[in-house]
């Protein structure tokens, strides 16, 4: 059992009859964010990266916070609390006594992190006061109202108090919080307690990200590729797996041999044992992919897909509960969460959709709410409380008008209906469509506020995308964009997914007959044939992460796949963020026109704008041409 999780300051700021208002934020490791909360309600919340232009960006989220105040329209002295979701000095500890019981490998990896620590880190209380007093109001004593979350309760929160249910089973998994990789908690009504846990350096966060480190891919960015990757392969790997690196009890419970990974204490997450396990060095990035790395892929996937299995059926077991509820960077794996449902292990899943760290400022904020204010809970009319994941900015037609000129656009302004019948039409022509409207999405999917949307129907659309919009590796899979009324006619999935994080297979009578050369294709030949009749959103094992649409909580975009559905016949389209490589999700309508003219995209739908790219001042096209890091 768990002693209590919210390290509380001497501040409680509420007078009866007032709004509180509660500033939740991560930051210091990957994808700082803010989140603010109103008398429990989400009012705001963004990544900072998306206002500073630099992906995965960890720095203090200044500009996220700033945005979060403007969006609710207040000043900083109203805001109650600051809430920080983990506990930097508990993590120091974790630090200390790791190096400590490893000693003495890891030495000149202790001798690169203690400075940084003593300087920056140990003493991130003053550091976040000192970041609160530049961004909001140096005369506020942001002392007083700060509070400290512990990393895994912040999670556990994020996941169950948005959630649709009263009731329900918490599992939270990522790499390591300050101690916790992997957490049980218990909710009900509006209590939160965790009650079980897995600690560092057993982490199944890690175990996926060592083998997404060997396969030459970037650690905590590149486990995506991991997961698309794996389709490709055949789990050669997963009984050595099992049987050299990770021990799994019958309740999902694991332990790691740690005499292959170099994490705890060194500068890498694998090391020469683990080399010899699997026939030689890791993949050096950017080189190309063999059958090795699809079948490594293969055969972690599946190792990862089968501990969570056995640690729901523990967890169902163990506590009764039949809802359950994920967060943490596993969470995530949109496969093996897709798995997990097929299984009906519980009756209803609830993923978070900002499932990893920037999740965590939300997560932080409402267990504030919920654990120290003690405030009753009340279950969302609607299908959850995130508001469809829109919680980032919006701008208004003045503010698109003026940054397109600013830019240097041309552009045309139309009615809802004349643009919605523009861009389904240009859908229709396999036109790459640049689709910037709304609220920005908060988490790392791009759900029709700042998407890239094309026909699936064409069989050349994934390669053109990736290639030539992308400029990322062509055997990335792209996501589906589903009618929510017509998800089953075209996949094997029955319930919603607003949040691109289930994947489902596509329905037989949707599938193209394979011929018997096509069929005995292996590996990354396997990529250009045509699957099913939408081939550009189905995977090489016919899957495909589906977002389902819903009307209540995007029209415009429900309308735009609507109308395409109308014009084909088909109510779906392509669905992947609107990016590059190495760059952010777009936030304003500057960010959308320049990622629009420094790649092959066709059409720009921003608001009610509209560009056409042969339209455009050709010398544009080199000023933002882009330049992406490798990642």
């Amino acid at each position: 059992m768990l002693k209590a999780r919210l390290w509380l300051l001497s501040y409680t700021h509420y007078f009866k009859g007032r709004k509180l208002y509660i500033l939740g934020i991560s930051s210091f490791y990957h994808d700082s964010a803010a989140c603010l909360i109103k008398d429990g309600e989400i009012i705001a919340a963004a990544q900072e990266e998306r206002f500073t232009r630099k992906k995965h960006d960890a720095r203090f989220p200044s500009k996220a916070i700033q945005y979060c105040l403007k969006e609710a329209n207040i000043s900083a002295s109203q805001v109650d609390n600051v809430v920080f979701y983990e506990k930097p000095f508990v993590k120091f500890e974790r630090l200390l006594e790791t190096y400590l019981a490893f000693a003495p490998k890891g030495f000149t990896s202790f001798a690169k992190a203690m400075p940084v620590w003593i300087k920056d880190k140990l003493f991130q209380k003053s550091v976040i006061i000192n970041e609160l007093k530049v961004t909001l109001h140096k005369d506020i004593n942001w002392g007083e109202r700060l509070l400290f979350s512990e990393h895994h309760l912040s999670h556990a929160a994020s996941a169950y108090y948005p959630s649709p249910f009263n009731s329900a089973a918490v599992l939270t998994l990522d790499g390591v919080g300050e101690w916790t990789t992997t957490s049980l908690a218990i909710g009900k009504g509006r209590d939160l307690k965790v009650v079980k846990e897995i600690n560092f350096p057993h982490s199944l966060g890690l175990f996926y990200s060592a083998f997404t480190y060997y396969i030459g891919f970037k650690v905590n960015s590149g486990e995506y590729k991991v997961m698309g990757l794996a389709p490709y392969g055949e789990p050669r790997y997963a009984d050595l797996i099992r049987e050299k690196l990770i021990t799994v009890s019958e309740d999902g419970s694991f332990q790691l041999d740690m005499s292959y990974f170099s994490y705890a204490t060194g500068l890498t997450m694998t090391n020469k044992k683990f080399d010899s396990l699997f026939g030689g060095p890791r993949r050096k990035p950017e080189t190309e992919l063999t059958q090795r790395e699809m079948d490594l892929a293969a055969s972690i996937q599946e190792v990862t897909e089968d501990i969570l299995i056995k640690l729901a059926k523990g967890i169902a077991k163990d506590t009764g509960e039949r809802n359950l509820c994920l967060a943490g960077g596993v969470a995530l794996n949109c496969v093996a969460n897709g798995v997990l449902l097929r299984e009906k292990v519980f009756d209803n899943i609830w993923i978070q959709p900002a499932a990893g760290d920037a999740g965590g400022a939300l997560g932080a904020a409402l267990s504030a709410w919920y654990l120290h204010h003690k405030k009753d809970r009340y279950i969302s009319a609607q299908r959850d409380a995130m508001k469809g994941g829109y919680l980032g900015p919006a701008f208004s037609d003045v503010e698109v008008e003026a940054d397109l000129k600013e830019c240097g656009a041309v552009y045309k302004n139309l009615s809802e209906e004349d643009l919605i019948e523009q861009v389904a039409d240009a859908l229709a022509n396999s036109k790459a469509i640049g689709w910037m409207q709304g609220r920005m999405e908060f988490g790392p999917r791009a759900l029709g506020g700042r998407s890239i949307i094309a026909d699936p129907r064409s069989p050349n659309m994934q390669k053109q995308l990736n290639l030539k919009v992308k400029y990322r590796e062509s055997f990335r899979p792209f996501a589906p964009s589903v009618l929510s009324e017509d998800v089953n006619e075209w996949f094997e999935h029955d319930t919603n997914s607003p949040y691109m994080l289930m994947v489902a297979y596509v329905k037989n009578d949707k599938r193209r007959t394979m011929t018997e050369k096509e069929d005995s294709l292996f590996g990354i030949e396997k990529l250009n044939i045509p699957r099913s009749s939408v081939p550009a959103i189905t995977h090489v094992d016919y899957s495909a992460r589906i977002q389902t649409v819903h009307a209540d909580t995007n029209p415009r975009f429900h309308a735009v796949v609507s109308k395409f559905k109308e014009k084909t016949g088909f109510p779906i389209v392509v669905n992947t963020s609107f990016n590059v490589r190495g760059e952010p999700i777009v936030c304003t309508p500057a960010d959308a026109f320049k990622c629009f003219m420094g790649t092959e995209l066709d059409i720009l739908a921003v608001g009610n704008s509209l560009l056409v790219k042969d339209e455009q001042d050709k010398s544009l096209q080199n000023k933002y041409e882009v330049f992406y890091e490798l990642d």
